[in-house]
C-alpha cells in the first residue's frame, strides 16, 4: 500500500523573504524594490469639523489638542521612518489618526483620564500590515509572482502585472522575487526530511514537497500524528503549510492545496471520490488544456469521469488523461527523491560471462579508471570502495578494499583488488560488475616542496600500509596514542595507522601493558613505601635487586563509585635475571578502604 504526503507552502516566497530578512523593534523591513515612481498619496486637504469644540475637553488621538512638547516627539518619528513607511496624510489629520484604549487611561468616577496621564503615540505598523507582493521580470515588464493573503483579499493575484497591482493598490510593498533562493529551501527541507523522515523526499513544483510515507508511519503514532507533527515543525519554522495524505502523489497534491484544511488523511482507495469536487486545475494540467475544458464548459474533476478517453485526450491533450489516471492510481507517478550524496558509481555489463582471473582483473582495471575520472572532477579521494559481482545465477559477490589516505591512485587501487580476485567465487560467469565509493573525502592539491629544498623528503606509508592491510586484515595495523585519563589501562587507545601519536604522559610507562592487571604471590615487601624484594608471577618466582617508586595514581570517581577511594601505588622493579617489570598495590597501607594490599603486574619493560 502505497501512501504519499504532501505538504503545500502557499506563503513560501513572502514567508522566506521575512524570515531571512528579521525586522527590527521599529518595525523597519528591508529596502523594496524600486519599480518606477511611486505615486502621490492623497491628501485630504477638508478634514472637516472636529467633533469635540476646542473648550468642551478633548478626545484621545486629536492631533490639535495636545501641546507642542508632547506632539514633536511623534512628528520627529514620523520624520524618521522611511517615505514608504510614512503614514498618509489621512492617517496624520484628526479624524481618522488612530487613538490609544479610552478604558485604559480613564478613572472609575468620572470617565476621563487623570491629569498627569499621558497618552501613548500610535504603534508604527510591522512588516506585513500592508499589502505585500513579489515581483519578477518577464521580457519587458514585471509581473507578481507571490501575493501575501491581505493582498490576495484585495484583488491581486500572482500572473498580474506589477504596473497594474500598485494601480489598484496604492499603499502596497513590492519586493523582489528570488527563486532560486526559495528552490534552495526546499532541497534543504527535503534533505531534513530524508534524514528525520522518510528515505524518499521530492520538490514538488515551486511551493511544496513529496514524502513518500509507504511503511514509516508507524514510528511517529499513525498518519494522522505525523500529519500534525509536520505541520507543526513548519509553523516553528515561520511558515504557513498544509499537509494531505493520500494513496497517489497527484490526490495528495490536489488535495493539499484544494481540499480546504490544514491536515487532511484520505483513506486507501478513495482518491477518485475525494477529487470529484476538485476545480480542474489541482490535476496540474497545462494552461492549453486548462483553456479548452474552459471553452468546453468542464470546471470540475468530476465531469472528466464518464467521458471516453479518446474524445477527451483529442480535446485536452494526452497529458491531461494521464494526469487524471495518475491522481486515481490507474496509472503510476514515480517521484523523483532528493538524494543527499550521489555516491561515485561505475557499472560494465558484458556481452559474455566471465570467470577467469584475467578477465576480472581487466574488468576492476575499466572500473576503476572510470571511478577515477569521476573522484577528479569532483575533487574527492576514495577511502573505501565496494566491488559488486553479479552472476548468472542472480547472486551477487562482494569485495571491499579500504585506503589508509584518501586517493586516486588508479594503480595503487588495481592492486588492493588484485588481492581479493581469489575471494570472487564466479560460479558459472559473471555477467555485470559495479564499482562504487561509498565513502570519500576532499582530496586537493598539496604542497610538496621546493626544488631547492635538498632534505630528503618523508616517504609516503599509505600505500605499504595499504598493501599489508589487504594481507593480514585492517584491525593488524595500529598505532598507539594517550587519551586524557590517570589510569594507566584508560590513558593509551589505539589509533590508525597513520595518524600522528599525542598526549603521551610525561611518567615512564612500559613498553608492554597486560590488557588485565594479574595478581601475584608470595609477594615480601616493607610498608608502605617500598618496592617487594621477592614475588612469583605466572608459575616463576623473582628477586628483585633494584626497585623505583611509589608513583601514586587515584581511581577516577566521577567513572564510579568503587573508585571514590581505590588508590594503587605503582613501582619500576629489576629481578637479578635482568627483567624489568611495572607492578602495582592496590591501596596505600593506611586507609583500609583504599585497598586490600594486594598486589599485580600491570606491564614489562623492554
Amino acid at each position: 500500500m502505497t501512501r504519499v504526503a504532501s505538504l503545500f507552502l502557499p506563503q513560501l516566497a513572502i514567508e522566506r523573504l521575512r524570515r531571512a530578512a528579521p525586522i527590527s523593534r521599529s518595525g523597519t523591513p528591508p529596502e523594496p524594490a524600486r519599480l518606477g515612481p511611486r505615486l502621490p498619496e492623497p491628501v485630504d486637504d477638508n478634514p472637516g469639523a472636529c467633533s469635540v469644540p476646542r473648550g468642551g475637553g478633548w478626545r484621545p488621538g486629536a492631533r490639535w489638542a495636545r501641546d507642542t512638547a508632547s506632539a514633536a516627539p511623534n512628528r520627529d518619528l514620523v520624520d524618521a521612518r522611511p517615505a514608504h513607511q510614512q503614514p498618509t496624510m489621512r492617517e496624520l489629520g484628526r479624524r481618522s489618526e488612530a487613538a490609544a484604549p479610552v478604558f485604559r487611561l480613564s478613572r472609575a468616577d468620572d470617565g476621563c483620564p487623570s491629569p498627569g496621564a499621558s497618552i501613548a503615540p500610535p504603534p508604527l505598523p510591522l512588516w506585513g500590515a500592508r499589502p505585500t507582493i513579489l515581483v519578477a521580470r518577464t521580457g519587458q515588464r514585471d509581473v507578481v509572482t507571490a501575493a501575501c493573503p491581505l493582498a490576495l483579499d484585495l484583488g491581486l493575484a500572482p500572473g498580474m502585472a506589477a504596473a497594474h497591482a500598485r494601480a489598484l493598490v496604492t499603499d502596497l510593498d513590492v519586493y523582489e522575487a528570488a527563486p532560486e533562493a526559495d528552490r534552495a529551501w526546499l532541497d534543504r527541507l527535503a534533505l531534513h526530511a530524508v534524514r528525520h523522515w522518510t528515505p524518499t523526499a521530492a520538490v514538488s513544483g515551486s511551493d511544496g514537497l513529496w514524502l513518500d510515507l509507504t511503511g514509516t508511519t508507524h514510528l511517529f503514532g499513525g498518519e494522522a500524528r505525523f500529519a500534525a507533527r509536520l505541520l507543526s515543525f513548519v509553523r516553528r519554522l515561520g511558515f504557513t503549510a498544509c499537509v494531505a495524505i493520500a494513496g497517489t502523489p497527484g490526490a495528495a497534491h490536489a488535495l493539499a492545496r484544494f481540499g480546504g484544511a490544514a491536515t487532511l488523511v484520505l483513506p486507501e482507495g478513495r482518491e477518485g471520490e475525494a477529487l470529484a469536487g476538485l476545480p480542474l486545475r489541482a490535476l496540474r494540467l497545462a494552461p492549453e488544456a486548462l483553456a479548452s475544458a474552459a471553452r468546453f464548459g468542464i470546471e470540475r474533476i468530476a465531469d472528466l469521469y464518464p467521458m471516453p478517453r479518446g474524445p477527451l485526450a483529442r480535446r485536452l491533450g494526452r497529458g491531461a488523461v494521464e494526469r487524471l489516471d495518475q491522481a486515481r492510481g490507474f496509472l503510476p507517478e514515480p517521484i523523483v527523491p532528493v538524494v543527499p550524496f550521489e555516491m561515485p558509481c561505475a557499472e560494465r555489463r558484458l556481452l559474455e560471462p566471465i570467470a577467469t582471473a584475467e578477465a576480472i582483473e581487466q574488468v576492476i582495471s575499466d572500473l576503476v579508471a572510470d571511478l577515477v575520472a569521476d573522484l577528479r572532477e569532483r575533487g574527492l579521494g576514495l577511502r573505501a570502495a565496494v566491488l559488486r559481482c553479479e552472476r548468472v545465477d542472480a547472486r551477487e559477490q562482494l569485495v571491499t578494499v579500504g585506503t589508509a589516505r584518501a586517493t586516486r591512485d588508479a594503480k595503487h587501487l588495481v592492486r588492493l583488488f588484485r588481492l581479493r580476485i581469489d575471494r570472487i567465487e564466479p560460479g558459472l560467469g559473471i555477467e555485470a560488475m559495479a564499482l562504487a565509493a561509498p565513502q570519500v573525502e576532499p582530496l586537493g592539491a598539496e604542497v610538496i616542496g621546493t626544488g631547492f629544498d635538498s632534505g630528503p623528503r618523508a616517504p609516503d606509508l599509505a600505500p605499504l600500509v595499504d598493501q599489508l592491510a589487504g594481507r593480514a586484515g585492517e584491525g593488524a595495523l595500529f598505532r598507539l596514542e594517550g587519551r586524557e585519563s590517570d589510569v594507566p589501562e584508560r590513558a593509551i587507545g589505539r589509533t590508525g595507522p597513520l595518524a600522528q601519536p599525542s598526549g603521551w604522559p610525561a611518567w615512564p610507562r612500559p613498553i608492554r601493558m597486560l590488557a588485565r592487571p594479574e595478581a601475584l604471590s608470595g609477594v615480601v615487601a616493607l610498608l608502605p613505601d617500598h618496592p617487594p624484594r621477592r614475588f612469583a608471577w605466572r608459575g616463576r618466582s623473582y628477586r628483585v635487586v633494584a626497585g623505583d617508586g611509589p608513583e601514586r595514581i587515584h581511581g577516577e570517581w566521577w567513572r564510579t563509585t568503587r573508585e571514590m577511594w581505590a588508590v594503587r601505588d605503582y613501582f619500576r622493579v629489576e629481578a637479578e635475571t635482568g627483567e624489568r617489570f611495572w607492578l602495582f598495590r592496590r591501596g596505600d597501607a593506611i586507609e583500609d578502604r583504599t585497598g586490600d594490599l594486594s598486589w599485580y603486574m600491570h606491564g614489562v619493560f623492554g
